[in-house]
């Protein structure tokens, strides 16, 4: 007897914007909401660290394919620094390692701001998942060694001081490009005031381009979906309206590109692979790159040269 396949789950498509919950990791939340969905395939764009909360924007399908734009996007983060330790992962989770008993001045906080906005250069945490030599740093870091992560280039376009909370914590807002490592801003502000640092608390509230409002809790998502294991009224399939009707478009994760609006023939060839001539007054004669649409839903991503769209990645109708 031939071995039977296997089940390849559904084919919807789109994003989550998941609302994910303190003490849940990344890759656990993927795997979550594409059992949920029964999804076919899954992925998010943007790590969020166990201990963090907040916007963890999950791609499911064909949306998977625009993952690399939203984790291009600018991202906004609240998190609180607790002032007198260093942590060995620069968060609750690791021992002290460092402690003083000097706490800053708002002044001497908000002085420090200026050095911390802009261009900068950043080294990550010893525990993140950068690759040194192939190995990433935190299983190098889990097994006692000390590597050297090169500093890197990161940009900051805002940063505020929003509260003191009644523990001494000084509450940051920030907004940021990819690769910023927040835990890495509280341990260099401890440095350079002299008192030492760590995050108490993280939670991400934006990635563009999506906002709070786009947000869905888990709660929300489990209540939606179909039960498990109870069989349906004739024998129906399980019904996936409730927790479809939660997902963001895919096209919605291209909002920094132009688009394109083409005949349903023209789409046919485009998802073929075939390049096109683009008509229409306003049809653009180059870009570097557009996504084109038939009757609001996306049909490819290609650049545009001399009138010709030539598409790069394209999506099932």
């Amino acid at each position: 007897m031939g071995r039977r396949g296997k089940k390849k789950g559904r084919p919807v498509s789109g994003w989550v914007i998941l609302d994910k919950p303190v003490g849940m990791g990344s890759t656990e939340a993927v795997s979550k909401i594409k059992w949920l969905f029964q999804a076919e395939k899954a992925g998010h764009a943007g790590t969020l660290d166990p201990l963090a909360s907040g916007m963890l924007p999950i791609a499911l399908g064909e949306a998977t394919k625009t993952v690399p734009y939203v984790q291009d996007g600018a991202k906004v983060y609240r998190f609180a620094v607790a002032w007198g330790e260093e942590r060995s992962t620069d968060d609750l989770e690791g021992p002290v390692t460092k402690s003083s008993d000097r706490r800053p001045s708002l002044d001497e906080i908000g002085a420090l701001l200026p050095k911390y906005t802009g261009v900068i250069m950043q080294t990550p945490p010893q525990f993140s998942a950068i690759k040194i030599a192939g190995e990433r740093a935190y299983d190098l870091a889990r097994e006692g060694e000390t590597v050297e992560i090169p500093a890197r280039e990161v940009e900051i376009g805002r940063l505020e001081i929003v509260e003191t909370t009644a523990e001494g914590h000084t509450v940051f807002e920030i907004e940021c490009g990819k690769g910023t490592y927040v835990r890495s801003l509280a341990r260099d502000f401890g440095r350079d005031l002299g008192c030492y640092g760590h995050v108490a608390t993280l939670r991400r509230t934006e990635v563009d381009p999506f906002t709070v409002e786009d947000l869905v809790a888990l709660s929300e998502l489990e209540a939606a979906a179909p039960r498990r294991g109870e069989a349906a009224e004739d024998d129906a399939p399980p019904s996936f309206k409730a927790l479809d009707s939660l997902l963001v478009d895919t096209l919605a994760a291209l909002d920094c590109l132009p688009q394109v609006a083409v005949t349903d023939d023209v789409a046919t060839r485009l998802r073929l692979g075939n390049s096109v001539i683009l008509r229409g007054r306003d049809a653009p004669l180059d870009a570097d790159e557009v996504c084109a649409t038939a009757r609001g839903r996306l049909v490819a991503i290609g650049a545009v040269e001399a009138g010709m769209l030539k598409p790069k990645r394209v999506f099932v109708a």
